[in-house]
């Protein structure tokens, strides 16, 4: 086999903002295997800022990723969960023998059109209400509202509208708060934002506080989704730990960030043996890792119309062309169309 890998900069249509940061451009890797059978790319989608594989000397480490395949030794990719997916991505690939099918679930055969939330981005208020407006007009019965950064008083306004239009039976209102609230006010601002039948909410406040977090899955009256609490925990028995603490209502599973294609099937396991519920969401990758963990969700979830958390590839300026498309709220595989990746510049340890 051989390895080699190329570094990527996607940018942003406009800043990309959460509580804990604005984005205008995303660095990403690719990863590129071949063998006598063919080639495969993956995506190592790294999250600066968010991953716990943010760490001094990353490209390094993919290199000697990338060296220990050509040489034939399978790396320990734990403590990398970014490098790991990429690399199990491509790896599924070149045993399917297609650069691109991950798994049989017939995805990228156009068999499967999976349901997705509406994913509505921080902005002024005047922005976000636009951004609503767009969502909703565009058909999504999900969507999901960033929170926590905007004023309290104006993203209450935003509900109010949102629920003036729909009704909770028409529209499913998700929340994510980043780990924006204070834990003083926390529960405070979960009953008043209950008012507007909220599906739930992820990560109300900072992660790592397991005591705090416990007690608000247990008294809030929005069920909480764990998003950032995940990132970092590599050990089965960490992972398990947590859930056993924390009893949220829900985790949310991303890829990248949890373990890659391994990891994820693991959290799912743990949560469905403590009746936990999941759902799987993207971390901002390109079309080559959408396409990825749109194909686990295809395997983790079925044909279920419970809305995951999948991405459009309509973000960047710069995304990878490729069949993947959005048809009002599902994301779909048009096999009509082909992928076209840039030339990259691929470093061969």
């Amino acid at each position: 086999m051989k390895a080699a890998y190329a570094r990527y900069i996607l940018r942003f249509k406009e800043p990309a903002v959460t509580s804990r940061q604005t984005m205008t451009v995303k660095e990403t890797y690719f990863v590129r295997l071949e063998d006598e059978h063919g080639c495969a790319i993956g995506e190592c989608g790294l999250f600066r800022g968010l991953g716990c594989d943010d760490i001094p000397g990353y490209e390094q480490r993919l290199a000697m990723v990338c060296r220990d395949l050509s040489h034939g030794v399978m790396p320990d990719m734990a403590d990398v969960p970014s490098i790991r997916f990429g690399v199990e991505t491509a790896l599924a690939c070149l045993e399917h023998g297609n650069p691109w099918r991950v798994n049989d679930t017939g995805w990228v055969d156009g068999l499967i059109r999976m349901p997705i939330n509406g994913l509505v981005w921080m902005g002024s208020k005047r922005e976000m209400l636009e951004r609503i407006d767009r969502k909703l007009d565009a058909g999504f019965r999900c969507i999901k509202i960033k929170v926590g950064a905007i004023g309290f008083d104006d993203e209450l306004d935003l509900l109010r509208h949102v629920r003036k239009r729909y009704r909770p039976e028409e529209l499913t209102l998700r929340l994510d708060a980043n780990g924006g609230f204070a834990t003083e006010d926390v529960m405070e601002c979960l009953k008043r934002l209950s008012d507007f039948s909220v599906h739930s909410i992820e990560q109300p406040i900072k992660a790592g506080q397991y005591e705090a977090m416990a007690r608000i899955c247990d008294e809030s009256p929005i069920p909480i989704a764990l998003d950032e609490e995940l990132i970092g925990l590599n050990r089965v028995a960490d992972k398990a730990a947590m859930l056993d603490a924390v009893k949220p209502a829900f985790v949310i599973l991303k890829p990248s960030l949890c373990g890659g294609l391994t990891g994820t099937r693991e959290w799912k396991r743990l949560a469905d043996e403590r009746g936990i519920g999941s759902w799987i969401t993207s971390a901002l990758e390109s079309s080559v890792g959408l396409n990825a963990v749109s194909q686990l969700a295809c395997e983790l979830y079925g044909d279920s119309c419970f809305p995951q958390g999948l991405g459009t590839g309509g973000l960047y300026v710069n995304n990878i062309d490729s069949p993947l498309r959005q048809c009002e709220d599902y994301l779909t595989y048009n096999t009509s169309l082909a992928w076209s990746m840039p030339v990259l510049q691929w470093n061969i340890p």
